[in-house]
């Protein structure tokens, strides 16, 4: 088994900024692709940014040039800058982990970012 903890949501105004952490524990040999995906009220899931154990990335349109997204091998740990937030923003961050072998998908239990405009 794999636990995510993410920590660094809140609140902040519009054009501010916010980074979140999460990290990896327990059986996280062969995790390759880490990342995450956020859900607003009354939407559903969507993909935020994944990068791989390599460090290829991939963002979400909507995100792309304000967010980064960075990993830490050594500590099993991903981070998400977030700056130019927008309302649009608002919704609860989860972290996502990706292992190879045995196949499975780990989640977080999510991070509230809420940006007021």
């Amino acid at each position: 088994q794999v636990q995510l903890v993410e920590s660094g949501g809140g609140l902040v105004q519009a054009g501010g900024s916010l980074r979140l952490s999460c990290a990896a524990s327990g059986s996280t040999f062969s995790i390759n692709v880490m990342g995450w995906y956020r859900q607003a009220p009354g939407k559903q899931r969507e993909l935020v940014a994944t990068i791989s154990w390599l460090g290829s990335t991939n963002y979400a349109d909507s995100v792309k040039g304000r967010f980064t997204i960075s990993r830490d091998n050594a500590k099993n740990t991903v981070f998400l800058q977030m700056n130019s937030l927008n309302a649009e923003d608002t919704a609860v961050y989860y972290c996502y982990a990706s292992r190879v072998s045995p196949r499975n998908d780990y989640w977080g239990q999510g991070t509230q970012v809420t940006v007021s405009s």
